[in-house]
């Protein structure tokens, strides 16, 4: 009989990690918390090295009505609205990563993943489904459910993000460090928006001791607005919690007529405060694994959760294939081979959160004059600092 992989959590890396297993012959069943998948959510940018492996996999294709790809990459002042960088992204990224770059809303992202699990598997997917806690078997692992029930499997993986009940029990509590920013999100129609509208572009709007990032979803009908401000009095991380209009209006006070219209509009604001943490010793325990945010959180500032996520799901199943000593051998080669390169994307991540945040003229200058220089002049030796990352091909 083909291996059973129990994965709990529905979420992007949990369903990817589904598909790929299903693809490779193994019976699948995934456990998800939430009563059903709802529209909370917000943008995704999905780089080349995570659109290779959706389109590996068959995502692709159900993503085309949803998906926007920009035409640049910009940087602009936040309170002048000035343009310091305007790097060409669409036209470059299949020839130079070998896939486009793309911006997705989060749920058109997990109805595609969705969607294509129920085509390999039918019913693979069970929401409502709380899981917390796990045990070893002889021949695998069980997991055990909020209401006592016990599901068995192969391998366990962990993949129910950055509060994962997984992680918890294989390695203790969590400690996470306030990074001392905070983070506000919307998404706004454009047609609401007008001729105020933010570029359809991959925007950063620096500002002092702040920044922003505009993007476009849902097919490009669609503003996603991030805000990153230093404060130091936040200590909740629940991306769900919603904020204040006068609040973010407050933090942004100033700034391009662009940035305030997207506020203004906003329905809902959500407000949550951005916490790091140092990579993990080990991310599996037996036939127990840990997989995405459950393993590695990582901060919004290179736009590589979710992509990262993805990338775990692909290289754990190639493991698992490749490896005849047993599952638990295949997790510590899949520990080996991803540690390295996601350990560097949560450090660069971390680096680059207070990157457009410059509080004096010395330091704009300092930093936003080569950016300028480089963007207008040599705009390949920008792209080049992104070649490690999104030229990663993992397909075989």
């Amino acid at each position: 009989m083909s291996p059973k992989a129990i994965i709990v959590g529905g979420g992007i890396g949990g369903l990817s990690a589904a598909i790929c297993l299903s693809l490779m012959g193994w019976r699948v069943r995934v456990l998800e918390q939430a009563a059903k998948i709802s529209e909370i959510g917000a943008g995704l940018q999905i780089s080349p090295n995570g659109v290779k492996i959706l389109d590996k996999i068959g995502v692709m294709p159900r993503l085309e009505v949803d998906l926007f790809e920009p035409e640049s990459i910009e940087i602009r002042m936040g309170i002048s609205g000035r343009r310091l960088l305007d790097l060409p992204i669409k036209a470059v990224a299949t020839h130079r990563w070998g896939a486009r770059y793309i911006q997705i809303h989060r749920v058109d992202l997990i109805a595609a993943l969705s969607a294509r699990l129920s085509e390999l598997q039918g019913n693979a997917l069970q929401t409502g489904a709380k899981v917390t806690s796990y045990r070893q078997t002889e021949e695998g692992a069980d997991v055990v459910l909020a209401d006592n029930s016990v599901v068995s499997g192969n391998l366990v993986i962990g993949a129910d993000g950055i509060h994962s009940a997984i992680r918890r029990q294989m390695l203790g509590p969590d400690v996470p460090r306030f990074t001392g920013n905070i983070a506000w999100r919307a998404l706004v129609p454009v047609a609401r928006l007008g001729d105020l509208a933010p570029p359809p572009t991959g925007c950063i709007w620096a500002g002092r001791h702040k920044h922003a990032v505009t993007t476009r979803v849902r097919a490009g009908t669609v503003v996603n607005f991030v805000g990153i401000v230093e404060q130091t009095n936040w200590q909740q991380e629940n991306w769900k919690t919603e904020g204040a209009k006068k609040g973010a209006l407050s933090d942004f006070q100033g700034w391009d007529p662009r940035i305030l219209a997207v506020i203004q509009e906003a329905d809902t604001l959500h407000k949550w405060g951005l916490f790091d943490r140092a990579p993990l010793p080990q991310w599996h325990e037996k036939h127990v694994v840990l997989l995405g945010d459950s393993a590695h959180p990582m901060l919004p500032s290179m736009a590589q959760g979710a992509v990262q996520s993805i990338e775990d799901a692909y290289v754990l199943t190639q493991c698992l294939t490749a490896n005849h000593k047993g599952i638990p051998s295949a997790c510590s080669a899949y520990f080996d081979q991803r540690i390295k390169r996601t350990a560097r994307v949560q450090q660069v991540s971390a680096q680059n959160l207070k990157l457009f945040h410059k509080s004096t003229l010395p330091a704009q200058l300092f930093s936003y004059v080569p950016i300028w220089v480089a963007g207008k002049f040599a705009p390949g030796l920008v792209q080049r600092r992104n070649d490690w990352l999104y030229g990663e091909n993992l397909i075989s």
